[in-house]
């Protein structure tokens, strides 16, 4: 991505963060010389800065005094900032303050690419908008990470969750009836990587244009991106997409089953071969060679027939035992698996999926890192939390500032870790 002379070379402190990351012998990560410059808060803006820490960029976060407020949340929300967070450089600045302000403005005319994800205005009123950023530094990529893109709901305070229910996932989530946001915080995430995708583009495109600019996402169009398979079913058939757990399913066995201990299991028969396949598996030479069920039209319209048959048969083995011999099929299947259980997943510790955390009080553990492979590897193994303010001293150092003026701002609380 390297893409002018101060991208060039990864000689800069994201290049210097990489190697530390990725390991001496292994080559610089692909953004490896992005400086990149956050202020962010919870899930959606943090996110983007943790994908493009995970593929090399020097991810510097700006904190207020006492650190970002995600760090202190409970419940559902403790897992937050260690989350989305690792593998970036703190700096903690008071920006009510004209100093604290000013070292703001002067890190983001050095940076590649900013991203905020505050109220809409925010940033502006603090002469960190676009406008007055790119005035100093026109190849900045600039990300705000939204409730709401442009139009009538843009000034709406949004969350992941108000736009799950208005955007219609939880409609499809939950059964009639009853709206339910989904598991995590997919609409915050995808967001974030919706918005790195547009920087990314953003700085391809600079490299034809020589100048930055800026690119938003948010929560309420990607809600709805993410049901316009719902919204292309109603189009295709002239009629609404019921729920996920009413829905006619496209596949006659596409459920959860009891086992005969039991556990619960998700079998998926999803092809005419795969019937075949299932019916050999478990010597249902009967349903194997009746007539009425030979298509997967068929079998969907005789799903009523089918069904209890097939729940009738699971029963019969334990879920070890059907885990076996689904192996050896190539039937889709899975175990309902619980979030804490994939710390010891055997595929993901055999793989690298989960990587090397190490939480600012100094407690060890492991969690997902970037779900991709380049060339055969995956970029990152792991990563740091930084405590708040940990690099302030380091990043303002790069910026010029000498060790008496660093003093003078601790002390006058401009700057704290700076001291």
């Amino acid at each position: 991505m390297n893409d002018g002379t101060r991208d060039a070379g990864a000689t800069g402190a994201g290049a210097t963060t990489a190697t530390a990351t990725a390991g001496a012998a292994a080559p610089a990560l692909p953004l490896a010389g992005i400086k990149v410059v956050e202020f962010t808060h919870m899930v959606m803006g943090p996110a983007v800065g943790a994908i493009l820490a995970e593929l090399g960029a020097d991810v510097i976060k700006v904190e207020p005094i006492g650190g970002d407020s995600t760090r202190e949340l409970l419940g559902s929300g403790a897992g937050y900032f260690p989350m989305y967070n690792r593998n970036k450089r703190s700096i903690s600045l008071n920006l009510k303050d004209p100093r604290g302000l000013a070292l703001a403005k002067r890190l983001c005319a050095s940076a590649d690419v900013v991203v905020e994800n505050f109220r809409t205005g925010a940033m502006d009123k603090l002469g960190l908008g676009y406008d007055a950023l790119a005035a100093d530094n026109p190849r900045l990529i600039y990300c705000s990470e939204k409730g709401f893109l442009a139009g009538p709901y843009e000034h709406r305070t949004a969350l992941d969750e108000v736009t799950q229910m208005m955007g219609g996932l939880a409609y499809m989530t939950g059964p009639p009836g009853r709206p339910l946001r989904a598991g995590s915080s997919v609409i915050d995430v995808t967001g974030g990587m919706f918005g790195v995708i547009g920087i990314l583009a953003a700085i391809e495109q600079r490299h034809r244009t020589g100048r930055g600019q800026k690119v938003s996402s948010a929560l309420f169009e990607t809600t709805v991106y993410l049901v316009g398979q719902h919204m292309a079913q109603k189009a295709v058939t002239g009629k609404a997409a019921a729920p996920m757990p009413a829905r006619v399913s496209a596949w006659a066995i596409y459920d959860v089953f009891e086992t005969g201990d039991g556990d619960q299991l998700f079998v998926g028969v999803v092809s005419d071969g795969l019937w075949r396949t299932f019916c050999e598996a478990f010597a249902l030479t009967e349903l194997g060679a009746d007539p009425a069920y030979r298509t997967n039209s068929q079998r969907v319209l005789a799903r009523e027939t089918l069904l209890p048959k097939v729940r009738e048969l699971f029963k019969g083995y334990t879920k070890a035992q059907l885990v076996e011999k689904l192996e050896r099929t190539g039937i889709p299947f899975a175990p309902i698996g619980r979030p804490e259980e994939m710390f010891d997943d055997p595929h993901l510790l055999a793989s690298g999926g989960l990587g090397d955390v190490t939480l600012p009080n100094g407690t060890a553990t492991k969690l997902p890192i970037l779900p991709i492979e380049m060339g055969g590897r995956r970029p990152t193994r792991g990563g740091k939390l930084a405590k708040i303010g940990e690099h302030s001293a380091e990043v303002l150092k790069e910026l010029g500032l000498s060790d008496v003026e660093l003093a003078q701002l601790a002390a006058d609380k401009v700057v704290d870790g700076a001291g």
